[in-house]
């Protein structure tokens, strides 16, 4: 974990403070940065408890780009191809939740303009003289 929150340092040109990890860290130690595992509940004010559940939150993403995403085996080789697998498997991850809310999306239109052409369709013609 040194390691990972050294690279953070160098990419966010700032030292953490603060590491939100699994329980699979319990006995970890580092100088100068707190720790929180999930499922922690003592000392943690609200926005503490929130950063933990959003890591929480992520976590399902993150398998469910594995599974269905191609995540799991990279085939471009560097730290640049793992770098670049990541960020083309988390877009195509959000392309997928786009187009599912456009298949949401086009149902209802659809839905919507099937009731008002059957509704249409049932309502009785009323048909006027001609005027002479």
């Amino acid at each position: 974990m040194a390691e990972t929150l050294e690279q953070v340092g160098i990419l966010a040109d700032a030292q953490p403070k603060i590491a939100v990890v699994d329980k699979g860290y319990r006995g970890v130690e580092i100088n100068g940065v707190r720790i929180l595992r999930s499922g922690q509940k003592r000392g943690l004010t609200r926005t503490l408890h929130a950063m933990i559940k959003r890591r929480s939150a992520i976590e399902p993403s993150i398998g469910h780009m594995k599974a269905d995403g191609r995540l799991g085996r990279n085939p471009l080789k560097g730290a640049l191809g793992d770098a670049l697998h990541a960020v083309l498997c988390g877009a195509g991850h959000n392309i997928r939740l786009l187009l599912k809310k456009l298949r949401l999306l086009c149902a209802q239109i659809l839905a919507s303009l099937q009731d008002w052409l059957v509704a249409s369709a049932a309502a009785p013609v009323i048909q006027t003289p001609p005027v002479v």
